[in-house]
């Protein structure tokens, strides 16, 4: 039998790509000078931070985690004036939703997905998840096709948050695990200045291993194990549907 720490496993891949590919897209970036932002890297910390609320950068740097936090407050201060915190995530929601309709149509799982993924994410304690309540707590798309895009950001945006929140108790640096993930051309593009320290390829393990853990908590409270062995199933299996079909 599957267990959930088994499909939690199974779900890191696939929610990462789905929930992610929009993100720093072209097609997502690029139409951000017509509504004002000076950059598609302001445009995305301003549009994904700005669930926040207007604050300071400081505290959107510390929901980001893993990007230097002179490098946020640069983007954060260029892009929130252009029409305000809210309205940018509205915008950035807005273009996640839009982005994936055409990529998932056609998938015949998306009603199921859906709602699988809904109650993942409308059950799951934010105790300490910022980044992720506030993405939670967006107005979703009235369609399935938007909808299911739009609900692999929030699942993606839990399992960032939880990640950040172990690496924190695993005693990694922030810049630390950025490179022991992507290397040195990940630190630059998060604005961490060179040099880098030496980091041990296994660094994030244990860090990895805790965020496996602590979400296999959180789904397990809202989820059975039959229900979160489907949900991973149909996520690797939309996966494979807008990697081949897209």
């Amino acid at each position: 039998m599957t267990t959930m720490i088994d499909s939690v496993r199974r779900l890191t891949e696939p929610v990462g790509s789905l929930g992610g590919m929009w993100m720093l897209h072209q097609e997502v970036l690029g139409p951000c000078r017509e509504a004002g932002y000076p950059n598609g890297y302001a445009y995305y910390v301003t549009g994904r931070g700005g669930v926040l609320g207007d604050v300071d950068a400081d505290v959107v740097s510390s929901a980001f985690g893993f990007f230097h936090t002179s490098l946020v407050r640069k983007m954060w201060e260029a892009g929130v004036v252009v029409e305000g915190a809210r309205a940018a995530a509205a915008r950035y929601g807005a273009a996640c939703a839009q982005f994936g309709r055409s990529r998932v149509a056609g998938f015949g799982g998306n009603a199921r997905l859906a709602q699988l993924a809904g109650k993942a994410a409308d059950g799951a304690d934010a105790t300490g998840l910022a980044l992720f309540a506030g993405w939670r707590a967006e107005p979703r798309p009235p369609d399935v096709d938007g909808a299911v895009p739009f609900l692999m950001h929030v699942l993606r945006e839990l399992r960032g948050s939880v990640h950040l929140l172990a690496v924190v108790a695993s005693g990694l640096q922030p810049l630390d695990a950025v490179l022991a993930s992507g290397g040195e051309a990940q630190a630059a593009l998060f604005g961490w200045p060179a040099p880098y320290p030496a980091v041990e390829a296994d660094a994030k393990a244990p860090a990895e291993a805790l965020t496996d853990t602590l979400l296999a908590g959180l789904y397990s409270a809202v989820l059975t194990e039959a229900e979160a062995a489907e949900l991973a199933e149909l996520v690797n299996a939309l996966l494979q549907h807008v990697g081949g079909g897209h």
